[in-house]
């Protein structure tokens, strides 16, 4: 039988949850999720940025 290589399985996704214990994390872990949070952060800031974007523009051409 063939040994299956780490490359073969399925990569776990990374998921965080907030207020998760960290003790047990290497400081690789922390790092990719810090990183991973990072991105949220610009993705959550971009989305918002859209919104008050629409709102801006909607206020004005229903400006009483």
């Amino acid at each position: 039988m063939a040994a299956i290589d780490d490359d073969d399985k399925p990569k776990k996704k990374l998921v965080h949850e907030i207020g998760q214990d960290l003790t047990l994390l290497s400081v690789g872990e922390l790092t990719d999720r810090v990183a991973l949070l990072k991105q949220e952060i610009a993705r959550l800031e971009a989305n918002m940025a859209t919104k008050q974007a629409s709102k801006s523009a909607a206020d004005l051409f229903f400006k009483k």
